[in-house]
């Protein structure tokens, strides 16, 4: 059991809870209750009636997210509204990943209108032989009505607990409007930044196989780099400009269990198309290919 906290003593809390458990044989929704304007969408056909899986949706009526607290244990949301004076959207998930299971929080990115105020909590329990896929991101806010870093804060924390009490991975994302400099100028002209946890038996081969192709990929952009500097490449009217995305990889905890893939990307489209290339073979475990029709 967690402490209560700022998260839970808000008066005004919506909270939500879901309990997925086996049942003649197959994943089920055992428990479900949430209370207005968190509302949970559980559909029957997302994956093909073979697949062992559950998927959960999770909404607030309105589509977004206001100066209120959230505690739940589901998705995230994808848009945060402006602020109320001082006040700060926050919200919280905690779940618990049992034996033997697979766990995947795939959201959309979040996008923080101008001047909003965000930040999320998540914890992770699992066993040393549970599995989580964590997609955490977030963009610069909405290009279409000229927002780019223009909100006040955005700050996520994602915390996994190994077995009672092992931390394995405590991370936190801060980014905060300053004095000084403004977050569009620190970011230069990166709009998404993604982060992405594979842990545990059954993500293995995808764990190998997400390393190599960044690997590849980040090797690719730095010998155009080189080849450019050293003036061996071709004179087509322009040199080496910064990627379009860029990213890094890697492993962390006991045995190395967990890898971490962290991307800063121009657009919100690239990093769609790197999630549904890089989590494909999560199709096989969760019936549907991440982030199907997103690009």
């Amino acid at each position: 059991m967690f402490p209560k906290t700022i998260w839970e003593r808000e008066r005004g809390m919506v909270a939500g809870r879901i309990v997925v458990e086996r049942a003649g044989g197959k994943s089920t929704v055992t428990k479900c209750f949430s209370k207005y304007p968190l509302k949970f969408i559980i559909p029957n056909k997302v994956a093909p009636s073979k697949t062992d899986a559950v998927w959960i949706y999770s909404l607030t009526y309105g589509g977004g997210i206001v100066s209120v607290v959230f505690r739940i244990q589901a998705l995230v949301v994808s848009q945060v509204y402006k602020s109320l004076g001082s006040k700060c959207s926050q919200q919280f998930l905690k779940a618990t990943v049992g034996v033997d299971a697979l766990l995947a929080v795939i959201p959309d990115p979040v996008t923080c209108f101008s001047t909003a105020r965000y930040r999320q909590k998540q914890v992770f329990r699992v066993l040393s032989n549970s599995s989580l896929v964590l997609v955490d991101w977030f963009t610069s806010g909405r290009h279409e009505n000229g927002e780019r870093w223009n909100f006040d804060i955005y700050n996520s924390t994602n915390n996994i607990i190994l077995g009672d009490d092992q931390p394995v991975f405590l991370d936190t994302v801060l980014v905060e409007k300053g004095s000084i400099t403004t977050i569009s100028e620190r970011m230069l002209d990166y709009q998404v930044i993604a982060m992405v946890v594979l842990l545990g038996p059954k993500l293995k081969q995808i764990q190998c196989r997400v390393q190599e192709n960044v690997k590849k990929m980040m090797s690719e952009e730095l010998n155009m780099h080189f080849t450019c500097l050293s003036g061996h490449a071709k004179s087509n009217g322009h040199c080496f400009s910064k990627p379009s995305l860029v990213a890094s990889c890697s492993r962390f905890g006991p045995e190395d269990i967990g890898v971490v893939v962290r991307v800063a990307a121009t657009t919100t489209e690239s990093v769609y198309k790197f999630l549904q290339s890089q989590l494909a073979c999560l199709e096989t475990l969760i019936g549907v290919l991440p982030y199907r029709g997103t690009c």
